[in-house]
């Protein structure tokens, strides 16, 4: 995977890497179409074989597969600092944007225009989880095995409240004992691979340098922040098919176990984060600081989103900087490709059980519980939201409408609903 121009200096890194990180908005499929016009087309730097095999690549990895890949050409241009300055810049202006929304959404997210306005955003919200269901589920579910373990998935997590991690550990098995079957595809040797102890101690250094806030959290009797880190720390090594489907475990554990957020608020997340640059992934961020800002301010807010911005971005570094190396011998492996498979079959069935959840509480005021399946009071549909359910539907799916404009839409919509109510 060799570059097709001369290697760039650090001044042109960070024009370039600082653009695609401003532009980043949409979602990983907009943001990797930013990055292949900048560095294949444009600035020729990567040829289009060495940015599709990256592609691939981050998509075996957990986490968001658009900083990864941005981290990736970083590393492939300029070694580990190039990785550390593409993913940084990728990262941090959508981090401090959803810093300062979610102060913002502490201090005035109760007034009642705003709440209207939310209202309108929630609806879209449904919307774009349907949509990424559908364009997910059609590359996906390509056989009758995948469409089961989608249902099984949905079952298990909607109906049945099993952890998200079960799920994903099960379904990745099942690929690898599966892939056993395939024919092999021969690897690489493993004398033109980097060194594995060069490998291993990288792994290391990365993995204390992530594991060392938590440790010193446990240590100080810092209860709710190293609860809140240890939650998205797994969550960062276990986020198979991208936020849509961290969102129900999410908020599986953020609402209903630990009471940090209301659905409500949980759904309002979603929303300010498909608003901000970056990786959606940053809704983390934006919980993190909602829940500690409710619990004590302000300070515990901003304290609580870096944790959550150093516990879910710093695995991406690790994945990248270890196993970059390796990247041909890796894409090599049939059993890989499998659980990888199986994998994303489930996720599917994880999005349509958000999406079930999500439109409940949109549709519903009252939203109880049999056992572990959430049951909704019929008495309690909300006629307003569904109207804007269906316009935000038809903005998505029938209009095509970009993100930004359909999110101005749906909040005048909502704001225009409180006033007619009046």
């Amino acid at each position: 995977m060799s570059t097709s121009h001369p290697l760039p200096d650090w001044r042109q890194m960070v024009l370039a890497f600082g653009r695609i990180g401003l532009l980043s908005f949409g979602g990983p499929a907009a943001q990797v179409s930013v990055m292949h016009r900048e560095l294949v087309e444009q600035r020729k730097w990567l040829t289009e074989q060495a940015f599709l095999g990256a592609l691939s690549f981050c998509m075996l990895l957990p986490g968001p597969e658009a900083m990864q890949l941005a981290t990736y050409a970083g590393w492939r241009l300029k070694g580990i600092a190039g990785g550390l300055l593409a993913g940084l810049l990728f990262v941090v202006p959508g981090a401090l944007v959803v810093a300062a929304l979610a102060l913002a959404y502490v201090e005035w997210g109760t007034v009642p225009q705003v709440q209207a306005a939310f209202l309108g955003i929630k609806a879209l919200v449904v919307a774009l989880v349907c949509q990424a269901l559908w364009r997910l589920s059609g590359k996906a579910l390509t056989g009758r095995a995948q469409r089961l373990w989608a249902l099984a998935a949905f079952l298990a997590i909607f109906a049945f409240a099993l952890p998200f991690p079960l799920l994903i550990l099960v379904a990745g098995a099942w690929g690898l004992w599966q892939g056993g079957t395939a024919e092999d595809t021969p690897a690489p040797s493993l004398a033109s691979a980097p060194a594995l102890g060069r490998s291993l101690g990288t792994a290391l250094l990365w993995a204390g340098a992530w594991l060392a806030p938590l440790l010193a959290l446990k240590l100080a009797g810092a209860n709710f922040l190293y609860d809140l880190g240890a939650f998205f720390a797994r969550l960062a090594v276990l986020s198979f098919g991208g936020a849509y489907a961290l969102l129900a475990w999410m908020a599986q554990v953020t609402v209903e176990t630990h009471g940090w957020l209301s659905p409500g608020q949980m759904i309002d997340a979603l929303g300010l984060a498909e608003t901000t640059p970056g990786p959606l992934i940053l809704v983390t961020q934006f919980v993190a600081m909602v829940a500690g800002a409710l619990r004590q301010g302000p300070l515990l807010g901003l304290a609580a989103g870096a944790l959550t911005l150093w516990v879910t971005f710093v695995p991406c570094f690790l994945f990248i900087f270890v196993f970059a190396p390796h990247v041909e011998r890796l894409l090599a492996q049939p059993r890989l490709r499998a659980a990888l498979q199986a994998i994303t079959a489930a996720v599917v069935g994880v999005i349509a059980s958000l999406a079930l959840w999500f439109t409940l509480h949109v549709l519903f005021e009252v939203v109880g519980r049999l056992g572990p399946l959430p049951l909704p009071d019929p008495g309690s549909f909300q006629p307003i939201p569904a109207a804007l359910i269906l316009i935000a539907c038809a903005l998505v799916f029938g209009l095509r409408a970009g993100l930004l404009a359909s999110l101005c839409v749906m909040a005048l919509l909502g704001l225009a609903s409180r006033l007619l109510a009046l």
